[in-house]
């Protein structure tokens, strides 16, 4: 499979910069995810890539052609947008074949492209229904499918799942995923949607604002956001944000946060430059690395004492949102200890050794 590489690009639309400078590889057989609110930039880049959108500046490159000014049937590319876009009039066979019409391709090369699309889709049986008899999902896969059998290096999804309901999402992000270990192709997906970038993807670009704010796989942008954004992006509950104060003294660092009864240990953090005492910083706290309320934490990096404010339970998950001067801090718990969680009680919890991430208060970059 191809590499695609984005280099330098640029694209505007009169005075307003969409994207500045853009450098982005895409690896052979790669399933990469554009991660980020709308509005990032994330979409247009993928437009860019497909040829529906013009480059302000910059090239794209896939494997050794440089593709930025060739027409979007020349790149080797199939496309699967957010809406099904199917013939309303056409059969399921027919959208299938109707992407293979002006390709010359001989009748039983395209019979068996699409016999192979509809079996490993799983959508034989519908072959000659119209979308208006199909439901969401079997409208996904039919536009899926009219991708696959254009038998390409590459291909591209615009946020394909979000017009399907949270069991048809889990469903489709399986098929997609399971699509991809089998041929090995290389994808660029779209989303806003953390879960379906971290449960499909091996590598994500998190965008804000037309500028990529950390590239990587999903452990590596979970376990050490580059910054406050990707921090506060990703993770559900989010990441807790505390303004904190460094304490350095006889070779060991703290951090009193405000608001918080505690000091949380940080000497074994690896400080990429020596901290300083009082130094202003955030720290990132995710709510699954604290520990039992109540309850002695072996090794904790610190134990903090807050009133509840509130607990929920979802199943077999559980969130208390503990109180602190100015803000909720969110905390996973397990589901047994919800009637523990008594608004206005005060606990003790503490929170793993090791876990812990700082974040400069003034550049909002990882320290």
């Amino acid at each position: 499979m191809p590499r695609v590489a984005f280099e330098d690009i640029i694209k505007t639309y009169g005075k307003l910069t969409v994207l500045s400078h853009l450098d982005l590889a895409v690896d052979d057989g790669d399933f990469l995810v554009l991660l980020g609110p709308s509005g990032c930039g994330k979409t247009t880049l993928l437009n860019l890539l497909a040829g529906l959108l013009d480059v302000t500046a910059g090239r794209i490159m896939i494997g050794d052609r440089d593709v930025t000014d060739l027409d979007p049937k020349d790149r080797g590319l199939a496309m699967v947008f957010q809406s099904y876009a199917l013939y309303p009039t056409k059969t399921v066979h027919g959208n299938l074949k109707f992407g293979l019409a002006a390709s010359k391709l001989p009748k039983d090369e395209i019979e068996k492209r699409i016999a192979w699309a509809a079996k490993l889709l799983q959508i034989e049986p519908l072959l000659e229904r119209k979308p208006a008899q199909l439901s969401g999902g079997q409208r996904q896969r039919v536009a899926i499918g009219r991708a696959l059998v254009k038998n390409v290096d590459v291909f591209l999804f615009d946020e394909p799942l979000s017009n399907l309901d949270a069991k048809l999402r889990t469903e489709m992000r399986l098929e997609i995923k399971k699509l991809h270990s089998e041929l090995n192709t290389t994808i660029v997906y779209v989303t806003h949607d953390q879960i379906e970038a971290m449960t499909m993807a091996t590598k994500i670009a998190v965008m804000d604002a037309g500028v990529i704010q950390q590239f990587g796989t999903p452990d590596e942008i979970y376990e050490r956001p580059a910054n406050l954004f990707v921090a506060g992006f990703i993770g559900s509950p989010a990441m807790n944000l505390c303004p904190a104060r460094l304490t350095v003294a006889n070779g060991r660092v703290g951090a009193e946060a405000e608001g918080v009864v505690g000091l949380l240990d940080l000497s074994d953090y690896p400080f990429a430059e020596a901290p300083a005492d009082g130094g202003r910083i955030i720290l990132g706290l995710r709510p699954e690395h604290f520990g039992p309320i109540d309850k002695p934490l072996p090794d904790a990096a610190g134990v903090l004492e807050l009133p509840v404010q509130y607990a929920e339970r979802t199943g077999s998950d559980a969130t208390a949102y503990l109180r602190t001067s100015d803000k909720l801090l969110a905390v996973r718990i397990d589901p047994g200890e919800v009637n523990a969680a008594v608004p206005g009680r005060p606990v003790k919890i503490g929170f793993l050794k090791g876990k812990a991430n700082v974040f400069d208060a003034q550049s909002g970059r990882r320290m």
